[in-house]
């Protein structure tokens, strides 16, 4: 019994260790926000508050979608325990986006934030992104995964229409350099076409349950 509740805290170990480091991005713009440990927001202390969520939530995002293929490339299983976490730090960076949006640049205007998710295509791209993701966190939990069965996998598949309106949602926001919008568009282009490849090669090998296991995120 001892060796195998060390072996449970051996596993646990590595995913603290990672889950320390997807708080990073948090800690250091919450030092940055109050001046502490020489960091800075710099002279628009919003505007970079909401860049650094938004990119953190892109950035969670895509990496969410990597976790199959470095699972498959690696033969290590590893990678898909840390999926879910990684879709819920991406919820969490982008609640945080929204709500620096809302609270502090907005000031809590709701009628102002309206009209500009109805007015203004990307702010409407990008909050539509993210109430898809709502539904991916409320059920992120094992017991959701029993409760769902099959629908679980399906549901989860909004990633991917989540992951293209996230990276058009800060293509439309950019006004003249593209190359990092288009570094993130290449990048979900390459994942997206991967899930397809991988998708074809497994269908007639494997049974819809197998492929809902593999497909859920």
């Amino acid at each position: 019994m001892p060796a195998a509740r060390n072996t449970a805290i051996g596993a646990r170990a590595p995913r603290a260790v990672v889950f320390l480091l997807c708080l990073l991005p948090a800690m250091r713009l919450t030092a940055a926000a109050f001046g502490a440990a020489g960091f800075s927001l710099g002279a628009n202390p919003v505007s970079a508050l909401l860049r650094a969520c938004g990119h953190w939530g892109l950035n969670f995002l895509l990496i969410t979608l990597c976790m199959t293929p470095l699972a498959d490339l690696s033969g290590s299983q590893w990678p898909l325990r840390l999926r879910r976490m990684m879709g819920l730090f991406a919820f969490f960076y982008l609640s945080l986006h929204l709500l620096v949006y809302v609270v502090l640049d907005q000031d809590r205007d709701f009628g102002a934030v309206w009209r500009d998710v109805v007015k203004r295509p990307y702010i409407t791209i990008g909050f539509a992104a993210f109430l898809l993701l709502i539904p991916l966190a409320l059920t992120s939990t094992r017991r959701a995964m029993r409760r769902l069965g099959r629908r679980w996998a399906k549901l989860h598949r909004l990633i991917y229409p989540i992951a293209l309106l996230g990276v058009w949602h800060y293509w439309w926001q950019v006004k003249r350099d593209i190359r990092e919008p288009l570094l993130y568009a290449c990048a979900l282009a390459i994942l997206l076409g991967y899930r397809l490849a991988t998708r074809r090669r497994a269908a007639p090998r494997l049974s819809g349950a197998l492929l809902a296991e593999r497909d859920g995120v």
